[in-house]
């Protein structure tokens, strides 16, 4: 069954480390003006992952400050592989795309399903559009694997929103925002009957990896 935000909808978001050489004496030698391969690597604190979808390719700037946790769950999710081959199962205009949790739009991918964490939308990011926020029910502390990201600024989920707690965003798009207005813009199946959600898209886009820079 797909869980959705209590207010209708739940959704879902590299680094340098610098150094300087100095030469023994005698000779003198300049501190090398290039890093090393390995050292281009990102800042612990601003991680970053390159999203590879069916519609083109995303990188996502973690704040693992703002949200530590947050960014440690995400992060070990993408280590173990777990969004490889998931989908985009809920589209919406004028608010966001969601996805990380389902293979297709009836079936969701259980198997690596770690258990839920606590939200740390006291001291994430706001959601504006661009960032990258975490998934959840009605209750609070139930996000797992989905993510969401805000194709506009959706302030009404901040902290404390509508239910004294609101989604933790901990990161944002830094390249690749085309690629998520072309996911939001995926053609979507009319509603079966009265009430139902108008996001369920007639061809997913699909995840097919994510991984650290």
């Amino acid at each position: 069954m797909m869980r959705k935000f209590c207010a209708g909808t739940w959704v879902v978001a590299v680094s340098m480390v610098a150094w300087n050489a100095v030469a023994a004496l005698p000779e003198v030698k300049p501190a090398p003006t290039t890093q090393p391969a390995d050292a281009a690597k990102s800042d612990p604190k601003r991680p970053r992952v390159v999203m590879e979808t069916s519609l083109g390719r995303i990188v996502i700037e973690l704040d693992a400050e703002k949200a530590p946790n947050t960014t440690k769950n995400f992060l070990d999710y993408v280590e173990s592989k777990f969004y490889d081959g998931t989908i985009f199962h809920r589209v919406v205009p004028g608010f966001m795309i969601q996805g990380g949790g389902f293979v297709n739009m009836t079936s969701q991918k259980m198997d690596g399903l770690r258990s839920p964490i606590q939200n740390e939308s006291k001291i994430g990011l706001k959601n504006v559009r661009g960032t990258i926020a975490m998934a959840r029910t009605g209750e609070p502390h139930s996000a797992t694997s989905q993510v969401f990201i805000n194709v506009v600024d959706n302030k009404r989920l901040d902290y404390p929103s509508f239910d004294g707690w609101g989604y933790c965003a901990f990161g944002k798009v830094v390249e690749g925002m085309d690629v998520v207005d072309k996911i939001v813009a995926t053609p979507r199946q009319p509603p079966r009957q009265p009430g139902e959600e108008f996001s369920k898209p007639v061809d997913p886009p699909v995840i097919k990896s994510v991984r650290r820079m």
